[in-house]
């Protein structure tokens, strides 16, 4: 039988580690071991962090509507009733951008919202 050395297999998977390492500081980008090591590390905070970047957008998308509905006298938690009384399907992300973008627009919404709750 022959004997199999595995080389270019080898190669090609220690490779693709350090391909992925390429940027970091010293060892982390040149030696196997502590490459290995850290593009893990990387591959799990960048799990990780997809998630949590939602979370962190729609808190700021909250933060954004509650801001611009004080500015017109309603909190964020009567604005949005009234708005789902009013059948208004507006998700946060757009009413934030209303908010920023087209204060006209928002105090609209936040006139219809008044008028429904």
């Amino acid at each position: 039988m022959p004997r199999v050395k595995k080389a270019v297999k080898s190669r090609q998977r220690r490779g693709k580690i350090l391909q992925m390492a390429k940027g970091y500081r010293g060892g982390r980008s040149k030696l196997l071991r502590t490459a290995k090591e850290t593009v893990q590390r990387a591959l799990v905070y960048a799990y990780r962090d997809r998630k949590a970047r939602k979370r962190d957008f729609r808190s700021l998308w909250i933060m954004r509507i509650n801001a611009a509905a004080r500015q017109h006298g309603m909190s964020y938690s009567r604005f949005m009733d009234g708005l789902k009384k009013a059948q208004v399907a507006l998700d946060r992300k757009v009413l934030a951008g209303l908010a920023v973008h087209d204060c006209q627009a928002f105090a609209q919404l936040v006139a219809l919202a008044k008028e429904v709750a």
